[in-house]
């Protein structure tokens, strides 16, 4: 931010510590449930700027202690982001020390009931959409490169849960710990793992040959680590559930 002086002034941003999943973006709309929070909430959001505490105190008619205490439990439920600045048109020495003050949280809250994930489909099929028209590939072609490549940035992410050197048993957890993140709901029985719950449902619905497809490219994808392969996956559709079943590969289970 420009200062009177003409010198630029340092604007500090204060981001929540953040809880990641499902359960923080629950506690982030449930935030929202109680009256006075939502009014501050509403009230800072619908200003273009970032607002002080007695800003929004006045705004919604709340004393200042009351709205302190909200406004900075929504930094905490990742609705609002802090920053410290002054006011404009003050600036230089004698203006006092930056003020905190709130705004909108750069990040998005949305929850569904078994866990949605339609975000994830739209970037992989506008991905392919890219792919397709630059490569001259078919686009179901290129939906597979992309969920592969999607599914691959996974199984990093495996590796990374299960850490150096893990046995199969050790990467089999993280792998359904992977999979639960993405709101697969997995179930292991045995040397299977059934997922319950299909991220994609609506799609599949109407688009059964497209998604299941697109999900088994992913699930492959997440499995082709450079590490010996523990499981495997296959189309194995059923009611009220993900149409890819994981076995677990003969050599692993040895």
């Amino acid at each position: 931010m420009q200062a009177e002086d003409g010198t630029r002034e340092a604007t500090e941003v204060e981001t929540p510590s953040g809880r990641d999943g499902i359960d923080a973006q629950i506690l982030g709309i449930a935030a929202l449930a109680e009256p006075i929070r939502r009014r501050l909430y509403r009230f800072v959001v619908a200003h273009g700027a970032p607002v002080s505490r007695e800003e929004a105190a006045t705004g919604t008619d709340v004393a200042h202690h009351v709205a302190k205490f909200h406004l900075d439990k929504l930094v905490e439920d990742g609705l609002l982001e802090v920053e410290y600045s002054r006011p404009p048109g003050r600036g230089g020495p004698g203006a006092g020390r930056p003020a905190k003050r709130y705004r909108r949280s750069s990040s998005e809250v949305a929850v569904s009931l078994p866990q949605r994930h339609y975000e994830l489909a739209a970037r992989l099929l506008a991905g392919a959409v890219v792919e397709a028209t630059w490569g001259a590939l078919p686009v179901d072609e290129a939906l597979s490169r992309v969920a592969r490549d999607e599914g691959r940035a996974l199984g990093q992410r495996v590796h990374e849960v299960a850490g150096p050197g893990a046995d199969s048993e050790g990467l089999m957890a993280a792998t359904v710990g992977v999979l639960s993140d993405c709101g697969y709901e997995p179930r292991t029985d045995g040397c299977e793992v059934t997922m319950a719950n299909c991220p994609f449902h609506a799609l599949a619905q109407d688009f059964t040959d497209l998604v299941c497809g697109m999900n088994l490219d992913l699930m492959r994808g997440l499995l082709d680590g450079p590490d010996e392969h523990v499981l495997e996956a296959h189309v194995d559709p059923g009611p009220d559930r993900c149409c890819v079943r994981l076995r677990a590969v003969e050599s692993a289970i040895a």
